[in-house]
């Protein structure tokens, strides 16, 4: 299978250059690597074009952007200005974090995956932290959920659900989209991704309500947010996180922010939230 690669990337002068060789290395090899750097301000473009050199499917797109984390619309607006410099002959395409280091059989075990189930649209490993000298799993969300550092999706898929959304949530989005659409999400346990800087770990303070923003524009209302927000901050053991989560809730819904999915999609989502609540409950 014929696989695209974007890679949104501010300043990871300390990371890029490993990505980059761990892609490289690959069994199955990207047919493209598009990097876009979002106006770093260190060298992380410079160490990009001195592996593209080497490399002729790796390419260098400069974009310029507020320098400050905002969640979500930042990462995809980059994103997508590296999609736009593609040409539509792909199977596979990937969003994937400029901090990532990957086995050398990932690519080869993601298109095994979306070869072996006409029906999956996403594929998605897992991400392991460095912790008192061990890698272990980054235990951010459930095991069915695909962190959005290493999203790959089925072009029919990525089509479907209209690309990326850029705001936070998007990497919920598009997995209930794809499921709205009749597609299914594969998680791969076997596959582990070494990250090597935590999560949030650039989010700045205005962004601590924007997680409650993400779940009133899923539509998934109050009681939902509430069960999410709390799982959520228990795996965080954080309540701090909980009170912002609803806190930024109330925020959008009095705002009444825009939602990031229509009326029809909200509904399904809702009852697919429900029913997903129940099964691990009984």
């Amino acid at each position: 299978m014929k696989i695209y690669i974007i890679i949104p990337a501010y300043n990871e002068a300390a990371f890029i250059g490993k990505t980059l060789q761990s892609l490289i290395s690959q069994s199955h090899r990207a047919h493209k690597i598009v990097v876009v750097d979002d106006g770093s301000s260190d060298r992380t473009p410079e160490i990009i074009s001195e592996i593209a050199k080497k490399h002729p499917e790796i390419s260098l797109i400069k974009n310029t952007s507020e320098g400050k984390h905002l969640p979500g619309s930042k990462v995809v607006n980059a994103f997508n200005i590296g999609f736009k410099t593609l040409d539509n002959d792909f199977d596979i395409i990937c969003k994937f974090d400029a901090d990532l280091i990957f086995p050398e059989n990932y690519l080869e075990q993601i298109s095994f995956n979306f070869k072996q189930n006409p029906k999956t649209g996403m594929v998605g490993g897992f991400c392991e932290i460095q912790r008192n000298g061990n890698w272990i799993l980054e235990n951010l969300t459930g095991k069915d959920h695909i962190r959005g550092a290493l999203k790959t999706y089925r072009k029919a898929c990525f089509n479907n659900i209209g690309g990326l959304k850029p705001a936070m949530g998007w990497d919920t989005a598009d997995e209930l989209l794809a499921q709205y659409h009749g597609w299914e999400i594969k998680t791969d346990e076997n596959l582990r991704v070494k990250h090597l800087k935590p999560t949030g770990k650039n989010y700045n303070k205005t962004s601590k309500y924007k997680q409650g923003e993400a779940f009133y524009s899923l539509r998934y209302g109050f009681a939902i947010t509430v069960i999410a927000s709390a799982k959520l901050a228990f795996k965080k053991k954080d309540l701090g996180f909980f009170l912002n989560c609803i806190t930024g809730f109330l925020y959008a819904k009095n705002e009444k922010r825009p939602y990031l999915v229509n009326k029809d999609e909200g509904r399904f989502i809702k009852k697919l939230r429900w029913k997903k609540m129940q099964e691990k409950l009984f």
